[in-house]
Formats: C-alpha cells, structure tokens, sequence
C-alpha cells in the first residue's frame, strides 16, 4: 500500500513546471509567428521555422508525454529511429546534389 502511495505521488509534478513550459511554447509561437510577418525568405525562413517545430515538439514529448522522466533505453527507442531518417535524408539531399551536378557536366559537354 505505501509503496504503491509512493509511486502514484512521484508522478505527479508541480502545476509552475507546466505554466513554464506553456509560456515558453508561447514564446516560441510568436518568435515562428514572427518569421512570417518580417517576410523572411529562403533558407534562413526555413531553418527558423524547422528550429522553432524542433524546439516546440522537443517540449512537449519531454514534459507533457513524460519522456523526460521515462528510463533512458525508452528515450533511446523513440528519438533515434526519427533521428537516423534525418541523417537519411541528408545523405540523400547530398547525393542527389551530386547527381544533378554530374548529369549537367555530361550532358552539357556532348551537346
């Protein structure tokens, strides 16, 4: 009975950790919000807005999923897996970079 006490208490969290984060994805809101309403273009827009998603998303699964809290094998589990599409997706951007390139030098030097 104490021990089963004990574990529901240590889940629960005090309300200050859940305003914090909720002003803080305020804040974070309003800075992707920002993006738009300077009229930012190209890469800087788009490396904003993914940094904004990253950093939102990243809140919300550490403290209003419990990940922060959960064993590190669990953690492990859930963020490589998007972490290795990532890198694959990278590897393939490049390559692809390296493909145009290369088709454009041969087929630009037989016409």
């Amino acid at each position: 009975m104490a021990q089963a006490q004990a574990h529901a208490e240590g889940q629960q969290h005090p309300i200050s950790i859940y305003l914090k984060i909720w002003g803080l994805l305020f804040v974070l809101s309003a800075g992707s919000y920002l993006v738009d309403y300077l009229h930012l273009q190209g890469y800087l827009r788009w490396a904003l807005i993914l940094v904004f998603m990253f950093l939102k998303a990243g809140l919300i699964i550490s403290i209003f999923m419990h990940m922060m809290w959960e064993r590190l094998a669990l953690m492990y589990a859930i963020l490589v897996p998007p972490l290795l599409l990532l890198v694959f997706i990278l590897l393939m951007t490049v390559e692809s970079d390296y493909v145009f390139f290369l088709r454009g030098f041969f087929f630009e030097a037989g016409a």
